[in-house]
């Protein structure tokens, strides 16, 4: 196969990006696209260019690192697949093709198809956890779940945090990734004693780092690699409303993470000019 690619090249995050063309020689249909993009990278070494910048870790499809449009659709054609479990048959010969990083205002490009997923970190470190005592690991049955919650939690869980669905949004939300990490904890009973506290904390995290609202479109469930389905999207809101009508007075507490720092605070009132 031979293939063509119109890759978005960038310097760095202030520089001025473009779209350069290279062809993709000799491609083996039985590559996957990181594979193929390997070979090209050898390529540009050999002739002494630089390389295309892209994420990547497992390979496997299970770490969520990489990512990046293929003609304007993240991960590229095969639904419900990441970037690096699609194989090169899903190809035509000759076919052109576009790479570019993902979309998003809260996902600043640091360099070609590589950009910055720490919005993601921080809205988990929000809230996306529960507080549990230390020590040797609790009897499995010793809290009853009922099936179907534990269903539907792990199904959430199972969300890689990849942000495809951020920039399959024409809004740019992250409502399908933050409702997950809400739902999988606010389905099981340890989740319930930071519940109210959990929506707040991480949709307040999300807003202030610049996603867009969540309008139900769906492009998000259709790209997610995960298959997470649009109810959890529907759980969050539910648990939102919830909590604000609740009166709880300790919500008026809490502060966003700013950028930079690992980890929310819980205190005093935040700073003038941090949103809460």
């Amino acid at each position: 196969m031979k293939l063509f690619l119109d890759v978005w090249r960038q310097k760095d995050p202030t520089s001025e990006g473009r779209f350069v063309r290279y062809e993709a020689n000799d491609v083996n249909a039985h590559m996957s696209f990181l594979e193929m993009l390997d070979v090209v990278n050898e390529r540009l070494i050999t002739a002494g260019e630089e390389p295309i910048a892209f994420d990547s870790d497992c390979r496997e499809g299970i770490c969520g690192t990489c990512g990046f449009l293929v003609n304007g659709v993240p991960h590229g054609p095969v639904r419900n697949a990441t970037i690096c479990q699609t194989h090169m048959r899903h190809f035509e010969d000759g076919q052109l093709l576009r790479l570019e990083p993902w979309r998003s205002v809260a996902f600043p490009v640091l360099r070609d198809l590589v950009v910055d997923k720490s919005a993601l970190d921080r809205t988990v470190a929000a809230g996306g956890y529960i507080t549990a005592p230390t020590g040797s690991a609790p009897e499995a049955n010793g809290i009853p779940v009922a099936k179907t919650d534990a269903d539907r939690s792990m199904e959430a869980a199972a969300c890689i945090g990849c942000g495809a669905c951020v920039a399959a949004c024409p809004n740019g939300s992250a409502a399908l990734f933050t409702g997950a990490k809400i739902s999988h904890l606010g389905l099981l009973p340890q989740g319930q004693a930071e519940r109210p506290l959990r929506v707040i904390a991480m949709t307040a995290q999300a807003q202030a780092e610049g996603f867009g609202h969540c309008t139900s479109i769906g492009e998000c469930e259709a790209v997610c690699p995960a298959r997470i389905k649009l109810e959890v999207i529907a759980r969050m809101n539910r648990d939102f409303i919830g909590a604000m009508l609740g009166g709880r007075a300790d919500l008026a507490r809490l502060a966003v993470v700013p950028r930079g720092r690992a980890a929310r605070f819980f205190g005093p009132a935040p700073k003038p000019g941090i949103s809460y």
